[in-house]
């Protein structure tokens, strides 16, 4: 298996939630980057933006975060994109976000919750340099990053925080954790996203995923089954042995079903 490396992607645009929401408005079905870039370049969706960024936003953001993993999110984002609540899908854009950028992930599962757990209210520039530290001199990144990258990577990791609500801004050196809960419809998506990607349910119960959103294995278990009620799937469990019985077969049932329902 190729070693997956910590890199500077997340430079590139934090957040973007509402680019976001204006390029899944843009896209469609078969579309290439060049494409979407032309495209969302004559919308005059972003008459604030140069071209040369919006390019940048779409081939180093929007596209490794929703056009790339196995099962391309993007299509049934669209179909979300203004049909759920903003908390929800600012969920959503913050798992995949997480996804394309491990360092975000790590930092979010291993630093944020931690400092969450431990009793901490809030989060400093100096806990995100150290973690970046480490994970340099751990051989996380490619190559040794000098101090300059490591400040600016740092700074980015808690702006992509403040962006999808873990953090709101106290102090220049300072932010306050503000933790999210997980919310019904993405732990429905979640849950159907990685049995559709073909893992087993066990390995889904203690996939790292769930950490994004502070939960641990027994948490995420005794979320599935409170969301049985609905009939979604049928969930046993006998020590550490989890079945699940599925309900839908693709993504499209499952978001239908969403919507319908309003979960």
């Amino acid at each position: 298996m190729t070693k997956s490396y910590y890199t500077t992607q997340l430079q590139a645009g934090l957040g973007l939630v509402n680019e976001t929401q204006l390029l899944l408005g843009i896209w469609q079905q078969d579309m290439s980057t060049t494409d979407l870039f032309q495209t969302a370049l004559e919308s005059g969706e972003f008459p604030n933006v140069t071209a040369r960024r919006l390019r940048n936003i779409i081939a180093e953001c929007f596209a490794p975060r929703y056009t790339k993993p196995e099962l391309p999110p993007v299509s049934w984002l669209k179909v979300l994109n203004h049909s759920i609540d903003a908390r929800s899908l600012n969920q959503l854009f913050f798992l995949f976000t997480a996804r394309a950028n491990l360092i975000l992930r790590d930092f979010v599962s291993q630093v944020y919750w931690e400092r969450f757990a431990s009793g901490y209210s809030e989060l400093s520039n100096e806990d995100s340099k150290e973690f970046v530290q480490r994970a340099t001199s751990d051989g996380k990144t490619q190559k040794l990053w000098s101090d300059t990258t490591v400040k600016r990577i740092s700074s980015y990791l808690l702006g992509a925080c403040v962006d999808y609500g873990l953090l709101k801004k106290q102090t220049r050196t300072t932010r306050q954790i503000t933790p999210i809960r997980l919310n019904t419809s993405v732990a429905i998506i979640l849950a159907y996203e990685l049995h559709l990607r073909g893992i087993a349910d066990n390995n889904l119960i203690n996939h790292p995923d769930w950490r994004l959103f502070g939960l641990e294995p027994d948490d995420v278990r005794d979320e599935l089954k409170r969301l049985s009620v609905h009939k979604l799937w049928i969930i046993q469990s006998a020590a550490d042995v989890v079945s699940i019985s599925w309900s839908y077969k693709n993504m499209e049932e499952v978001i239908d079903v969403i919507l319908e329902a309003r979960l």
